[in-house]
Order: C-alpha cells, then structure tokens, then sequence
C-alpha cells in the first residue's frame, strides 16, 4: 500500500480524487464526496478499484508538482528510453463529472501501461463494460462511465489495460465521464479544452488571494485545496474527502469525515475572509444557517453537504482497510452527539461574519436568539466534548467556555450592533459560567485549565482559551495553561489532542499527534509573546506537508508520517491563520475578522480599528 502522504488531490467542486505518486487514482467518489467509491484501492488493494497510469514497470515517480495556482497535478518519470508527464485534472463539473489524464512524451520514447479498473459501491460491484471504437462504456445501477482515449484497449481479468508506446513530443488524453445511467451517453470532452478551461478557472480563482509575503505559496496552495473541498451546489465544505484512513495503523479509529463539521464554522469564516474569499465565506454562512435552522435542541455536530442530517454509520466488511485497519466506516455515529461547545462555534462563526459584512443585515438574529435560549437551559450539562469522545459524558472545560462564547457573542450584538435581546439576562449568564469554569475547570496545583471537572488531565482545547477571549493571552492561568501543554501535551513538540488511555474515550488504541492542535500552540505561544518558538513551531509544521502541500489530520512522530483521513480541512485552515497572524505579529480573537497583510499595513497606519483581546 502507499502511504497516506503520498497522495495529490483533485476536485470538480463536487467531488474529489486521490492520486498516488505511482500514478494511481486510488479513490473516488461519483457523484459527490459522499457518494459510494467507484474506485477504493485506498481502503484494500487494486481489486477494489483503481486507475493506474505509468510507464510499464514503473514505481513511484521522478516528481511531481500542481501547476502553479491551480488544483492541476504534473507528475513526471525519468525512464532507461526516455521521460514523460501525466498531467492530471477535473473539469469545473457541468452535467457529468470528469477526470481527464494526458500523457505527454519530453523526451526519447516510453512504453506506457494503463490499468482502468471500476468498482461501484466502494468496491463491491464490477459494472458491465463494452467497447465501441476508441470509447468503453461501463455501467452499473445508477452509475454510467465513459472512458474515451486514443490508445489501445483491450479487456483482461475483468480490468481495461492499456499499453502503448509514446514518443518525444506525442500526447495521448484519457477522458473518463461519468453521469447518472439512466441519461443518454455524454458528447466526448475535449482533453486540450478541458485543460484550458480548467487552468483559467483556478488561475482566476487564486488571482483573487490577497497574500502576500514570506507565507504565501503555503497559504494560497492551502486556500486552493479548501476550494477543493467545497461541495459548489451547497457551499458546504467537507472535512477531508476521505473515510477510515487510521489515526493508530492496525486499529479502529477509522471514520468518515466526507461531512460538514458547524465546529470548523468560525476558522473557515476566518480563512476564507483573510484570504478576499467573500463569496465563499457568505456561501458558508448560508449553508451554517440553513443546517442550523428548526428545534435549537436538534442542533447536530455535523450534517452532510447538503445539510442532510442522518448519517448513520455502518461497516464494509469487504474492504480491508488501509494497513488492515478495520472497520472501515461510511456515515459517522458521532452526529447526534451532545457537543455543547457546538452552539459557541455557530454564534461565533455568525458574530464573525456580523464584523465582516457590516453593511448586510442580519437576518439570521431569530435563529441565533433560539439557539442561545436553548444554551441557557443546557450549558450546565455534562456532554460528549469536541473530541466526540465515545466514552461517558463529562463537564468538559473547553464546552462551557464555548458556551461562555456564545453568551459573549450574543450580548455584543446587542451592544454593538443594537440586535434586540435580554443583554441583562445574558450578562448574567455569561459571569455564571465565567466564574463556574475559573472554580471547577483549573487545576491550581499544576496551574493548568483542566479536561473536564474534576480531573487532571490535559487537553488541546485549552489552548483556544485566549482566542475566543474567554481570559487575555497575558492572563497568569493561560500563560501556565500553555507552558503545561507545551511540556506535557506534546510528541517531539507536537500536540496531542489528549492522553487517550488517561481520558476514557471509548475507545481502544492510541493516536497520533493532532496537527490542528499544534497549530493552536503557534497562536498560544505568539499570544503570550513567544514569537520566536511561534515561528519554529510553525515551519516544523510547514515541514510536515507531503511534497504537494497537502496535510491530513494526524503525525506519526515516531514513524515520521502522516495519518488520518487527507487533506483535511481542519489542518489547512488554522495554517493559514496562523501564518496570518505571525504576518501581523499578533494574535486576534476569533469573532474578528483576519486582515490580510495589505490591511495590516493600514491597520498599524490608524485607518483600521484593532480590537481589544480583553473579554468585557
């Protein structure tokens, strides 16, 4: 099996694609990113579906590299005969997916070898395949694919193989288009086109970044790949395009992260407004508000990229998994979790937006209200915590200073945006819960916030603390809170989320070190006017991407690689926060809105306002 960094992505706004550095296209998901696999090599071995395209006999390759500014993927080989590129992509979707490979010969000559291996249902069924001319039509249930190429083509072992000869200067494209079975077949995509268009999509798309400065390949190819991840009909970005990649290789901790989490609300809002990404960012929020709309009590965690709200979990015992780590689980049972620091995310993530467009109205301020209301009724409960721990429900810190957040963020409207509400009430409410963690969530022993209530264990969490401006970043109790973190939290310098065995997940195993998480230290320790081990911190994490920029959830300190489901969201963003911030030199709370470095230059000129990092 390859390893987990060694896959580039691809994506048409609906969907993605994982190539190897092998050629492979070991995952895809048709029509939509929670759709079944038609290819899942990923999860067991090329039986489960792959498109291989190589020189014969080839491994891994010479390099690759994504087109400058764009979601394209070159990937090149040096051969004994000569070296070619396989430039692959996805057409901006229109009526049917694409994935569209061009093979180009730079130099000598090079024998090829194609291997196009379908598999519907994430590897459970083989379609019925014809061929016509240079076009082969495979079709299953629902799902029709059409792969057209000038090679050869020929069935072998329930496979389409490929091989042929490509000289200096040739170009061979394969098309594969996939649309619903029922719908006549497509017209045939001109590769060249669909290259042209592509690359002036992203090249506008990326044209649009305001970055600037030391950071600005790592942000934009991070911007980039967060645009990947947007389902485009919805707006709803997914957390990583993948499911039951292990965080702990052999074991169980496998899940599906094809769906849309309301925590990542307030980063994706920060990102994309830092970037000059409006239109995204106001996507986001109409999706948020349309997920969150009904019975505040029904609040979900997550919900999917259309904001469906069942997502039940089930097992594929046919697929062994990635290293044998099994179950590999489609759907995600943590979704009707109790997760009470969910409602912060959501008032905080619209408070945010309420800062960034000024001049829109906020029509959204009912439903904000009902989700408080319900909050003032359950804040004082015990639940499940951020880490959808399946262990026993707990009073986690990090979930009471989140609902701290959204009494916080609901008083502001009404104080600053004159929003009608009980500001008395609510004040209240807010110093109640204020004081309730100060008593009941710090260990003074250790002079560190605390886990949960009553115990003595340590967690990530903690760290955001001073940025959704529960305590300044001066504070005695949160520059004691990072240094503990720092000295007892953390592999080789990287932070864990927890110590699984101490804190009673639920399950078994271990993790590795959560890369998000070590993020929030850069901002902690910039916070607390440590720019300088910030920094290090942060290009040690620079470090960590694989060869085209890409991160997934989790590092494996000790065996030195990536694990957990890729690219994921959730790493991406607080990457580029936190190169924004150590740009600006300073540490903003999370209902402000990230400027970029060109209003940073007017912000320390007096033209913009810079907001206390002092909670009223």
């Amino acid at each position: 099996m390859s390893d987990i960094s060694d896959y580039a992505l691809l994506g048409d706004l609906h969907t993605a694609a994982l190539v190897s550095n092998d050629g492979s296209i070991d995952w895809m998901c048709l029509p939509n990113f929670d759709s079944p696999a038609c290819f899942a090599a990923l999860l067991d071995t090329p039986a489960a579906g792959r498109w291989l395209l190589a020189p014969a006999g080839a491994g891994k390759c010479t390099r690759r590299r994504y087109r400058p500014g764009t979601l394209i993927l070159e990937t090149e080989w040096e051969t004994s005969d000569g070296s070619v590129r396989v430039t692959d992509f996805m057409p901006i979707r229109d009526d049917g997916a694409d994935v569209v490979r061009i093979v180009e010969c730079l130099r000598g000559s090079v024998q090829m070898y194609g291997e196009l291996c379908l598999r519907f249902d994430y590897g459970h069924i083989v379609p019925w395949v014809r061929r016509s001319n240079q076009r082969l039509t495979a079709i299953a249930g629902p799902d029709a694919a059409y792969l057209t190429t000038t090679a050869p083509l020929q069935g072998r072992d329930m496979r389409t193989i490929s091989d042929f000869t490509v000289r200096a200067g040739e170009k061979v494209p394969f098309v594969l288009r996939w649309v619903p079975s029922s719908k006549p077949a497509p017209p045939e995509t001109d590769a060249k086109k669909a290259l042209e268009t592509t690359e002036n999509f992203w090249r506008n798309w990326i044209g649009r970044s305001r970055m600037e400065g030391k950071y600005k390949d790592a942000v934009e190819r991070s911007l980039i790949t967060l645009k990947g991840l947007i389902y485009s009909p919805t707006g709803g970005i997914v957390a990583a395009p993948t499911t039951s990649l292990p965080e702990d290789p052999g074991g169980s901790r496998n899940w599906d992260y094809r769906f849309c989490w309301l925590r990542d609300a307030t980063l994706t809002l920060q990102s994309l407004l830092a970037g000059g990404y409006t239109e995204e960012a106001a996507a986001w929020r109409e999706w948020l508000l349309r997920a969150v709309a009904g019975d505040p009590a029904d609040l979900q965690i997550m919900y999917g990229i259309d904001g469906t709200r069942r997502l039940p979990e089930t097992e594929l015992p046919w697929l062994s998994g990635f290293e044998n780590s099994k179950p590999v689980r489609v759907g995600n049972a943590a979704a009707p979790q109790l997760q009470l620091d969910v409602w912060g995310e959501v008032l905080d993530g619209l408070s945010l937006t309420r800062a960034a467009f000024p001049d829109t109205a906020d029509d959204s301020w009912d439903i904000q209200v009902a989700l408080m209301e319900y909050l003032e009724g359950a804040w004082d409960q015990p639940d499940n915590g951020l880490w959808e721990m399946r262990g026993p429900r707990r009073h986690n810190t990090h979930s009471k200073v989140m609902c701290w957040v959204a009494a916080d963020r609901m008083i502001k409207g009404i104080r600053h945006s004159g929003l009608p509400g009980p500001e008395g009430r609510w004040s209240a409410l807010r110093d109640t819960i204020h004081k309730d963690v100060m008593t009941h969530g710090f260990d003074s022993e250790r002079n560190t916030f605390v886990q949960s209530y009553g115990s003595k264990e340590l967690d990530a969490s903690l760290l955001l603390i001073p940025r959704v401006g529960f305590l300044p970043h001066d504070h005695p109790r949160v520059v004691g809170t990072v240094e503990t973190i720092q000295h007892h939290l953390t592999e080789d310098g990287f932070v864990l989320r927890y110590r699984p065995q101490a804190s009673n997940d639920g399950l078994p195993g271990t993790e590795g070190v959560f890369l998000a998480c070590s993020f929030w230290l850069v901002d902690a320790l910039l916070g607390i006017n440590r720019r300088r081990e910030a920094e290090d911190l942060f290009e040690r994490l620079l470090r960590l991407r694989n060869d085209v920029g890409l991160l997934s959830e989790e590092w494996d300190p000790r065996n030195q690689r990536q694990l957990g489901n890729t690219p994921q969201a959730f790493s991406h963003f607080p990457l580029i926060h936190c190169a924004l911030q150590l740009q600006h030199g300073r540490s903003r709370q999370s209902n402000t809105p990230l400027h970029s470095p060109e209003d940073h230059h007017r912000d320390q000129a007096g033209e913009v306002g810079a907001p206390s990092e002092k909670a009223e």
